[in-house]
């Protein structure tokens, strides 16, 4: 069974389409003054060519990069890390698997391929290829110089297809996107994530999205879903997890061989979405509290229902989550719970989502 692409939920789609505005790109091309009018055809395959150019050179350059990762419970994509065989990939790819086997996309004998460290709230995994020989590092850009209207291609491999390039643009930064809860996945929440337009597609997972230097700016995690298409995928509407988030939390695997340092806010309760007599998200009830954490410090316990963090609601953990985000370790939060019928406020300071 392939593995297919982690998809957003229909509520939380709704929610990033409130308030998106239409793209609109426009180009003209002027004749310098000492030169005749080239004709129609002629302005147009100039920029056409150029562009063409530039798509080749960049497929040449990046794709012996990515890699093809097999496990007994389907397949996904992956981008060589370094030159010691480290790859980088998304957490659900790998699932449960300790150990796989890597194809490059531009062909040649599988390769066996362990685990070494995986960040399961991030998305995130690192394996290692015991022989690297011939594998080429990917170079990696800085995604929060990214902007909205920039040509990408996302390489990986669709539904199988090895090493398969679509393109589109950078549509939107700095979102915010959860992936469900189900088996394969423990509801990741991606902040700074980057919506593109660029297709993709079940085996895009763990791929790369590339701007027209070469240089890798995200990593394809997540397809949206339409509710008004009977939750089949919204076309043109695919996030990614920026680039600079993906080589800080590989950089620490690789080093410690596992995340020493999320750079996350918890408030370190485990919880769960409560569901109200009216059949719609009420808030998030509380199963456990960390000893020690900020919100054991605070007050909360066992029984308590979050309803909102510094006047946000939180109907759902996948909103607690995203608020989460928002904030930092040491961080002081208004936290608001019901308790026994009555709600009361209380100020947590964060702590640190941990890195296991």
């Amino acid at each position: 069974m392939r593995e297919p692409i982690r998809q957003i939920i229909a509520g939380l789609l709704a929610v990033l389409l409130t308030g998106c505005g239409t793209i609109t790109t426009t180009g003209t091309a002027s004749p310098t003054a000492t030169s005749p009018s080239p004709s129609p055809t002629a302005t147009a395959a100039g920029p056409a060519q150029s562009l063409e150019a530039a798509y080749e050179q960049v497929i040449t350059d990046v794709l012996p990069s990515i890699v093809q990762i097999n496990t007994k419970a389907g397949l996904g994509s992956g981008i060589v890390f370094d030159s010691q065989g480290h790859i980088v990939t998304n957490a659900h790819v790998v699932g449960q698997a300790t150990q796989m086997n890597v194809t490059i996309a531009t062909g040649g004998a599988p390769r066996p391929a362990r685990l070494v460290s995986s960040f399961a709230a991030g998305d995130l995994a690192v394996i290692k290829v015991d022989k690297p020989d011939g594998l080429r590092p990917a170079k990696f850009g800085d995604s929060s110089k990214l902007r909205v209207g920039q040509i990408v291609l996302a390489m990986g491999n669709p539904l199988g297809l090895s090493g398969s390039v679509t393109n589109g643009i950078v549509s939107a930064v700095g979102r915010t996107v959860t992936e469900p809860e189900n088996p394969g996945s423990p509801g990741a929440t991606i902040a700074g994530a980057v919506q593109t337009s660029a297709a993709i597609n079940p085996g895009n997972s763990g791929g790369a999205l590339v701007d027209l230097s070469g240089q890798v700016i995200g990593i394809p995690t997540l397809a949206a879903r339409d509710p008004e298409l009977g939750g089949g995928a919204a076309p043109g509407i695919g996030f990614a997890i920026p680039s600079n988030t993906a080589t800080d939390i590989a950089g620490q695997i690789v080093k410690n061989g596992k995340v020493t340092n999320t750079r996350r806010a918890a408030l370190g309760i485990r919880g769960r979405t409560v569901v109200g007599p009216d059949d719609e998200p009420s808030g998030v009830g509380v199963v456990g509290v960390e000893p020690g954490s900020g919100a054991e410090k605070a007050g909360i316990r066992p029984g308590d229902m979050i309803v909102s963090v510094n006047d946000k609601k939180t109907p759902t953990m996948a909103e607690l989550s995203e608020i989460l985000t928002t904030l930092k370790p040491g961080d002081q939060a208004r936290v608001a719970v019901m308790r026994a019928g009555a709600q009361q406020t209380l100020n947590v300071t964060l702590g640190e989502l941990p890195g296991d």
